[in-house]
């Protein structure tokens, strides 16, 4: 069964496979296994990831393409592009790069649904042509949901951090530096605790006092600048071998609604989230079992 559509965004696709379900039921028997399809000219990576959940085939015309049935045994897959090439320059961007629209989707994680467009321009600090244009694209990728009178009604936070987190990160930041404190972590956190400068820690240190992983091998700390904060913390650059990674941040939102922890400032659990889920090596492991304790505990964070 194929079903074509002319375009398609990631909050059809479930509609999309639900009637794709409800078709294979009026199917005799002997009809069960057969596959279904989804055809459109560009399929974005949200919209594949949610067919192929769902079980349902798709192919687009840049070469995207998933195509499995029973019988006779068959699994085809291809991959294509990951950006429409036919989005226009009027449409919005599908992007979630960018310090503004940062803040957007640091309200939308960190506060609950319901809120009205305006509420949501007042909590974040973004202009309201910014928000208006991330709550749009959130929409059509099926991430929130709007209702009338009411703005915005449901977000999926977990997959809003999961799809920002493709594009934003400490480790992309242009100012990450790194530096070497000899004497180890503790005589790094001491100074920090000592010291007024303006600083958010994040990363894997900043994850052990929500849901402890594993020890802590280095620090990674946003602060206001990278020279200031390695002469008052006494660090030496060091281009292999660090263990403290310091960044300016693209916009402040990331010092918003910091918590502190045996007297250090610890950037809100949606911050840390999306930074170790934007890192390498063992860093999404550990994103993924703090986002499993904001799960648990969403009373405890989420405002």
């Amino acid at each position: 069964m194929v079903e074509a559509k002319r375009s398609v965004e990631t909050r059809d696709a479930l509609a999309i496979a639900s009637q794709l379900g409800r078709l294979r039921k009026l199917l005799p028997a002997d009809g069960q296994s057969a596959g279904a399809l989804l055809a459109a000219p560009y399929l974005n990576p949200a919209a594949r990831v949610r067919l192929a959940e769902m079980g349902i085939g798709y192919a687009d015309a840049t070469g995207n393409l998933l195509l499995q049935l029973d019988r006779p045994a068959l699994f085809l897959r291809d991959v294509g592009t990951d950006k429409d090439p036919w989005r226009g320059p009027g449409r919005p961007r599908g992007s979630f790069k960018g310090g503004t629209a940062a803040r957007v989707f640091r309200a939308l994680v960190d506060f609950s649904p319901p809120m009205t467009v305006p509420q949501l321009v007042e909590r974040s600090g973004a202009s309201t042509g910014v928000t208006y244009r991330v709550v749009e694209f959130l929409e059509r990728e099926g991430i929130l949901e709007r209702a009338p009178g009411i703005g915005v009604a449901r977000v999926d936070w977990r997959q809003l951090i999961e799809r920002w987190s493709e594009q934003y990160g400490f480790a992309r930041s242009p100012s990450a530096t790194a530096f070497l404190e000899p004497r180890g972590l503790g005589a790094v956190l001491d100074r920090l605790r000592d010291d007024d400068l303006t600083y958010v820690l994040t990363g894997s240190q900043a994850a052990d006092y929500y849901e402890p992983y594993a020890p802590t091998r280095a620090i990674s700390m946003y602060v206001t600048s990278v020279d200031e904060a390695a002469d008052r913390l006494r660090l030496r650059r060091a281009p292999t071998g660090a263990n403290v990674i310091v960044a300016v941040p693209e916009d402040p939102v990331v010092f918003d609604r910091a918590q502190e922890f045996e007297g250090l400032r610890v950037a809100a659990p949606s911050q840390v989230a999306v930074d170790l889920l934007g890192s390498p090596g063992r860093a999404p492991e550990e994103a993924r079992a703090l986002i499993e304790w904001m799960e648990r505990n969403e009373r405890a964070w989420r405002l």
